[in-house]
């Protein structure tokens, strides 16, 4: 089974996930050990491996090493083309929808597309919305775009709705590593309510409380970054 037919197969029995998202640039070779001892025991379902600006190059090494200690699919999250590694299992091919920069809508696609070719990476396109948090975060300072206004959930609507109907095979809201506040509750269960396809929602999680509720509110994945990565709960 493909990952992208798991999520699905989740999705229709109503099955809740939990991805983590580890920052390459956060973790050393050296602490892998204590990385993967700390995913195994948040009982994740995947684990996310990207970021909006790497510095370090040991990505590759990163991923073929955690794939010894764990048994879930690692998921590339690239925030460009250069990010790509054909050790991960799988990859979310994002399409920067809520923005209107070229270069993350397809621009950084095209340029990624033969190397994906030469892989045998799961490639999932994937709608990625940013949504207003209270502060600039890296992701909308690289990408050059505004994110959508969080009031404004007819418009995030509509966007999803747009992407689904292009053909994207899931949604992923994000209010941005390290957000102020977490996508807003209404705009997540609108969203839900509508589209067929997989919803992912992200930053700005640092409670179960606060995973709870974006659960409840229609994700079918949630993703937890930052708090995993400062935090042991």
């Amino acid at each position: 089974m493909s990952i992208y037919q798991r999520i699905v197969r989740q999705k229709q029995n109503h099955q809740k996930s939990l991805a983590l998202l580890l920052d390459p640039d956060k973790v050393a070779i050296e602490d892998l050990n204590k990385w993967a001892k700390k995913i195994k025991n948040a009982q994740a379902d995947y684990l996310f491996i990207g970021g909006s600006l790497l510095k370090k190059d040991h990505t590759n090494k990163l991923i073929k090493k955690l794939k010894k200690h764990l048994d879930i699919p690692i998921i590339s999250f690239p925030g460009n083309a250069q990010q790509i590694s054909k050790h991960a299992d799988g990859l979310l091919f994002l399409s920067l929808i809520s923005g209107r920069n070229p270069d993350f809508l397809i621009g950084n696609h095209v340029v990624a597309a033969p190397l994906l070719k030469q892989t045998n990476l799961e490639v999932i396109p994937t709608g990625y919305m940013l949504i207003e948090n209270g502060h600039t975060t890296s992701v909308e300072y690289i990408s050059n775009t505004k994110p959508i206004p969080r009031n404004k959930k007819d418009i995030a609507l509509a966007t999803a709705l747009a992407g689904e109907m292009l053909g994207l095979k899931m949604i992923y809201l994000e209010a941005g590593s390290g957000a102020k506040a977490h996508v807003p509750l209404e705009m997540i269960q609108s969203l839900a309510e509508n589209l067929h396809i997989p919803l992912i929602v992200g930053g700005g999680i640092r409670t179960k409380k606060h995973m709870l509720q974006i659960l409840n509110a229609g994700a079918d994945i949630v993703v937890v970054g930052t708090a995993f990565e400062e935090n042991n709960w």
